[in-house]
């Protein structure tokens, strides 16, 4: 089984993120520019919450407000659940379906090493198990 750490690696660990106290315009801005669904939010080199393109919706859009005049620290989630390298991909996705989030950071050490989104996630396993097709297929072939 695939691990975060390995996702990480294929994948690349570059992670978007944004200050706080930036507009929630300039946070869709370089989602959209990045052609990413979320950024972490960071001040002082410490993860404060995370926005995402959903948080947008819901928040902003939906409620008449401007993402010009309206802060992220206003609208993005606090509470940021983080997985570590050593946890599969199999043990992410539960936590994700779980809290129904769609992004999780990872950690290693204390430290920041990447970001998966459920996308990731599907595509890794629907790789291992065509994989494994192929595997079974070959051996029973010969």
């Amino acid at each position: 089984m695939e691990t975060i750490k390995q996702l990480l690696q294929d994948k690349g660990g570059q992670v978007w993120t944004i200050l706080p106290q930036a507009s929630v315009y300039d946070a869709i801005y370089l989602m959209s520019e990045k052609e990413i669904g979320s950024l972490l939010v960071v001040e002082d080199e410490r993860i404060v919450g995370l926005i995402s393109e959903r948080d947008y919706a819901r928040k902003v859009i939906l409620k008449g407000r401007s993402s010009k005049s309206t802060r992220v620290s206003d609208i993005m989630s606090r509470s940021v659940l983080y997985t570590h390298g050593g946890q599969t991909i199999h043990e992410a996705m539960a936590v994700m379906t779980k809290h129904r989030i769609r992004h999780l950071p990872a950690l290693e050490d204390g430290r920041l090493i990447g970001i998966v989104s459920m996308g990731d996630l599907v595509n890794a396993l629907i790789a291992e198990q065509q994989f494994i097709i192929e595997q079974l297929e070959h051996y029973i072939t010969g």
